[in-house]
């Protein structure tokens, strides 16, 4: 009997103590692990990855109106080169009445004749790979040469593609410029006016170039040299030409 109290005694003693850790435990408020909320740090992933997304997203289309640089002066970011003999052409920032977008657009200058020599403007903030470009351009004087067009996948003054139109010689033409000498890749004889604005568009992904003039396929190529590299303006020796509304964007 004495064995079977005291056996009884010490049953009664632990379950009143397991009793008492556990009401203490619910006073605390401890909750179990999971209220920790471990997911804190995916949302803040997902945050991130949504931010990044959005910044990409932005950055795959860049629209240069020049409506915001100072007249008289180069457009923000940009650096003027010479392709050939020479020295660099003179661009700068302009307000023209009949703007693409008003009230500015950026203007080759220079009557300068050097021969061989083609002047290039650069936007050095840039660096494409497959692009769809497009450019208004309006030819005004020139008696060497007139009109001009675009440059990509620009590496350096004498390394570049570029597409161009010349109302001198009635044609619209896209080539290479490798190591500073010109190779063509595709021409088109067409009517090329001055003193109006027309639009260049070029779309090349991977090694296939296409070259629209006012809205129309024109020009098919194929080439392989350069694969990525910065964006701008050309014109030829004596060309002034005025550009507006250069908008490049980001293609598979």
């Amino acid at each position: 009997m004495k064995i079977f109290m005291k056996t009884t005694g010490f049953l009664v003693l632990f379950l009143g103590f397991a009793l008492f850790v556990s009401a203490c435990g619910k006073k605390s408020g401890k909750k179990p692990a999971q209220a920790v909320q471990p997911q804190s740090s995916a949302n803040v992933a997902v945050q991130k990855a949504t931010s990044a997304e959005s910044t990409r997203t932005a950055a795959k289309t860049l629209i240069l109106n020049f409506d915001r640089d100072k007249p008289g002066q180069l457009p923000a970011n940009f650096s003027q080169h010479v392709t050939g003999r020479g020295q660099p052409g003179i661009w700068k920032v302009v307000t023209a009445a009949d703007a693409v977008s008003q009230p500015n657009v950026v203007e080759q200058t220079s009557k300068k004749y050097f021969g061989y020599h083609f002047n290039v403007l650069v936007d050095d903030s840039t660096d494409f790979a497959n692009i769809e470009l497009t450019v208004h351009f309006k030819a005004l004087t020139g008696r060497e040469d007139q009109g001009g067009g675009p440059v990509w996948r620009y590496r350096d003054a004498d390394n570049y593609y570029i597409a161009r139109a010349n109302p001198l010689e009635n044609n619209f033409r896209v080539y290479k410029v490798v190591d500073g000498n010109r190779k063509m890749l595709a021409t088109v004889h067409i009517p090329i006016t001055t003193h109006k604005w027309h639009t260049i568009r070029i779309k090349n992904s991977g090694d296939h170039i296409q070259c629209y003039y006012d809205g129309q396929l024109y020009l098919n190529a194929h080439d392989t040299t350069f694969t990525h590299g910065k964006i701008g303006l050309w014109t030829k020796a004596d060309a002034v030409t005025q550009f507006d509304d250069l908008i490049v964007k980001e293609v598979k």
